[in-house]
């Protein structure tokens, strides 16, 4: 399993050009903030994320391609997937 901190890097690294901030909250799932960089305008704040999920790269994959999908629906933008 990967660490938090790996997860982090991975899944704020998928989102660029958008600005991504993942953290931990108070019951351990993981949260991140979407947001655009120049503005600070928040795009998307996703809750709940269970890191115990996040335990393979297609895992990971699906929860960004759900991000991505969920950021074009609302707002017209769909950052290129990259992982890794």
């Amino acid at each position: 399993m990967l660490s938090t901190l790996e997860l982090r890097h991975i899944i704020e690294s998928a989102l660029r050009p958008l600005s991504c901030e993942c953290r931990v909250d108070q019951s351990g799932s993981l949260q991140a903030l979407i947001f655009e960089p120049v503005s600070g305008r928040v795009e998307l704040l996703v809750t709940g994320i269970s890191t115990a999920s996040l335990n393979c790269n297609r895992a990971i994959g699906k929860l960004i391609a759900e991000i991505q999908e969920d950021l074009e629906t609302t707002h017209g933008q769909r950052p290129t997937l990259r992982i890794g």
